[in-house]
C-alpha cells in the first residue's frame, strides 16, 4: 500500500511554539512528529510514502531522504503553494501502483487499522473512505452526515456545528478520484473544501468509517504540548 503525506502547509497556528520549521517536522520528545504518523502506518503494512511538501520543504527531503525504515520515499515538491487539493493531484502522479492510495494529513496522527478501512472501502464498493472520529468541539473539525449505508450525505466546512462525526484525515481513495474537475493544472485547491464536495455532487460514492482509535490535531500549541505525553508514554 502507498500513502501520499500532505505536509506542506505553512503551519501559521503552530508558528509561535515551532517558527523555523513545517509542521510534520515539529520536535516530539526528541523526535520529528512525521516520525510517529510514519512509525504508525509501516505497522500498518504501508510499504512507500509520497510526501506532498511545500513550506520549508528541504527540511523534510534532508531528514528523511529516499527512505524511512524498510518504506521508499519520494517528493511531491510545490513550486508555489497548492493547497491539500493541489498538493494531493501533484503528488497522484508519483503513484507507483494500481489500485486505492492512503492519504494523511501531515499534522494529524489518527489510528485507523487499514486493514479495516480497506474491508469496508471494498465492502461499500467506494470511490474514497474517509476515516471518521467524534469531536465534542465546537466547529473545529468539518462535521460529516452519514447515510444508513455508511454513505456520506454531506461534508461540512471546519467552523459549523458543533460535535458529532469528524473527518480525521485519513483517507482510503481509489486513482481517479482525485483527478478531473473544472480546474487547470497546478490550481490551488482545498481537498476537504474543494475536491471532495465537487466529487460528492457529481455523484462519486464516497463513505465514512467511524473509528474509535486515539486521534492528535497539533495544528495548535496547546495539542502540540499534548503530544509528547501520548505519542511517546510520557507520564
Amino acid at each position: 500500500m502507498e500513502a501520499i503525506v500532505l505536509a506542506g502547509g505553512l503551519g501559521t497556528r503552530l508558528r509561535s511554539a515551532v517558527p523555523e520549521l513545517p509542521k510534520p517536522m515539529a520536535p516530539v520528545a526528541g523526535r520529528p512528529f512525521l516520525e510517529y504518523l510514519l512509525d504508525y502506518w509501516i505497522g500498518q503494512g504501508v510499504t512507500r510514502f509520497i510526501l506532498s511538501v511545500g513550506y520549508r520543504q528541504q527540511a523534510l527531503r534532508e531528514h528523511f531522504g529516499g527512505a524511512y525504515r524498510a518504506a521508499g520515499i519520494a517528493y511531491a515538491g510545490e513550486e508555489q503553494p497548492l493547497g491539500t487539493g493541489g498538493g494531493l493531484r501533484l503528488a497522484c502522479g508519483l503513484l507507483a501502483g494500481p489500485g486505492p492510495f492512503l492519504v494523511l494529513n501531515g499534522d494529524t496522527y489518527f489510528e485507523v487499522p487499514l486493514e479495516q478501512l480497506v474491508r469496508f472501502h471494498r465492502a461499500h464498493r467506494a470511490e474514497a473512505t474517509l476515516a471518521l472520529f467524534r469531536s465534542p468541539q465546537h466547529g473545529r473539525y468539518g462535521a460529516v452526515r452519514l447515510g444508513e449505508q455508511g454513505e456520506i450525505l454531506c461534508l461540512e466546512s471546519a467552523g459549523g456545528k458543533a460535535g458529532g462525526l469528524a473527518n480525521g484525515g485519513v483517507y482510503l481513495m481509489e486513482r481517479g478520484l482525485p483527478e478531473g474537475g473544472p480546474w487547470h493544472p497546478g490550481s490551488a485547491l482545498s481537498l476537504e473544501d474543494d475536491i471532495l464536495p465537487h466529487a460528492l455532487a457529481g455523484g462519486r460514492r464516497i463513505c465514512g468509517m467511524v473509528c474509535a482509535g486515539r486521534f492528535l490535531d497539533i495544528g495548535l500549541p496547546e495539542d502540540y504540548a499534548r503530544a509528547a505525553r501520548m505519542l511517546a508514554g510520557e507520564p
